[in-house]
C-alpha cells in the first residue's frame, strides 16, 4: 500500500494556503506530513498537517481527517493543541493547527534513557505526574464532549519548551458519540498502549484512555516498559486473549524507587479489566495529587 514514503515532501515547501504558506517539513507518519506555516496576516508560526490525496483514495480516509478537525475544533482547552482552519487543495486535505515549539513526549524520554549518568534517566516523579494530570485534565474534558482519542502515545504528547505544558495532539482516530464510522469496532491504535479492548475491538469509553496514560506513567517512572519482545502482529493477539501477561514485572521490580502507594496507582490504570481502572480522569488524577501531598 502507498504511504507518505512515496512522495517527495518537499515540492510542497512554497505552497500558499490562503494566508498560510509552508515554509518547512517537520515530521510525518505514514499518510499525512506536518509542516511549519507562516501565516502573513496575523505574523505567526503555525502548523499545518497535510494529507495528500494520492494516499487518501478511500472516502473514510478523507472522512476521518475531516471528523478529526471538526472534533478538535470543538473542543476547547489550554491541554489540546488547537485546530484554527481546515480545508483541501487541488493535491491535498490540511489542517492549521497551534504551532507548538517544543519535543513530543517520545523524544523527551528517549533522551533521558540515554542520559550518561543512571540515576538521570528517569525523568523526575514531579515532573513526570505534572504532565500526567495535564493529559488527564484533557482527556477528562473531551471524554465529557463525548470524544475518545483511543490513541495516547508519548509521540502523540507535545511539550511546550517555554512553559513545561503538555498538550494532546493527534485525534486522528478518536470515536466519537456522533461520528458515523465510529460505531463500527475497527482495530485502531499503537498495541504498546492500546487497551485491551482496543485490541479485541469491542466497545470502548473513557477508560480506554486511562489505560494508555497509564501505560506512560510506567514508562516514564520506570524508565522502560517491561514487555516480551515479539512482533506488532503477536502483541496485539497478546493483549487480545492474554491481557494479563503483557508486561514481564511490576514497576518496583526494574525500579526499586517507585513507592508501594504509586505502583497501587500504575497498577490500577493499566489493569486488563476496564472495570478494575479508575473510573474517570478525575479520580485518576486525585488520586497522582493525594500521592504527591504525601
Amino acid at each position: 500500500m502507498a504511504n507518505i514514503a512515496s512522495i517527495d515532501l518537499s515540492q510542497y515547501i512554497g505552497t500558499t494556503i490562503g494566508t498560510v504558506t509552508l515554509v518547512k517539513l517537520i515530521g510525518h507518519g505514514a499518510m499525512g506530513a506536518v509542516f511549519i506555516g507562516y501565516q502573513a496576516t496575523l505574523k505567526r508560526q503555525v502548523a499545518v498537517k497535510i494529507l495528500p490525496k494520492s494516499l487518501a483514495s478511500s472516502l473514510k480516509a478523507q472522512q476521518m481527517f475531516r471528523d478529526e478537525a471538526e472534533t478538535v475544533g470543538i473542543l476547547t482547552h489550554p491541554n489540546i493543541v488547537p485546530v484554527y482552519e481546515m480545508g483541501e487543495t487541488d493535491e491535498f486535505f490540511f489542517q492549521v493547527m497551534q504551532l507548538v515549539v517544543g519535543h513530543d513526549l517520545k523524544t523527551i524520554i528517549g533522551k533521558a534513557q540515554k542520559h550518561p549518568v543512571p540515576t538521570r534517566r528517569i525523568i523526575p516523579l514531579r515532573e513526570t505526574i505534572q504532565f500526567i494530570s495535564q493529559i488527564l485534565d484533557a482527556l477528562g474534558y473531551a471524554h465529557e464532549e463525548g470524544v475518545f482519542h483511543q490513541d495516547i502515545k508519548p509521540a502523540n504528547i507535545l511539550v511546550d519548551d517555554r512553559f513545561k505544558r503538555a498538550v494532546v495532539a493527534d485525534f486522528g482516530i478518536a470515536r466519537t458519540v456522533w461520528a458515523e464510522y465510529s460505531s463500527t469496532h475497527t482495530l485502531a491504535g499503537t498495541p504498546k498502549y492500546m487497551s485491551p479492548e482496543q485490541a479485541a475491538c469491542t466497545e470502548i469509553d473513557g477508560r480506554t484512555d486511562i489505560y494508555s496514560v497509564g501505560v506512560i506513567l510506567m514508562e516514564m517512572t520506570v524508565g522502560l516498559l517491561p514487555i516480551h519482545k515479539e512482533p506488532l502482529a503477536d502483541m496485539i493477539k497478546r493483549k487480545r486473549y492474554e491481557p494479563d501477561t503483557f508486561f514481564t514485572a511490576r514497576p518496583s521490580q526494574i525500579n526499586p524507587s517507585i513507592s508501594g502507594d504509586l505502583e497501587v496507582i500504575i497498577t490500577r490504570a493499566i489493569a486488563s479489566n476496564p472495570e478494575n481502572r479508575f473510573c474517570d480522569c478525575h479520580e485518576f488524577k486525585e488520586s497522582l495529587e493525594a500521592y504527591v501531598r504525601t
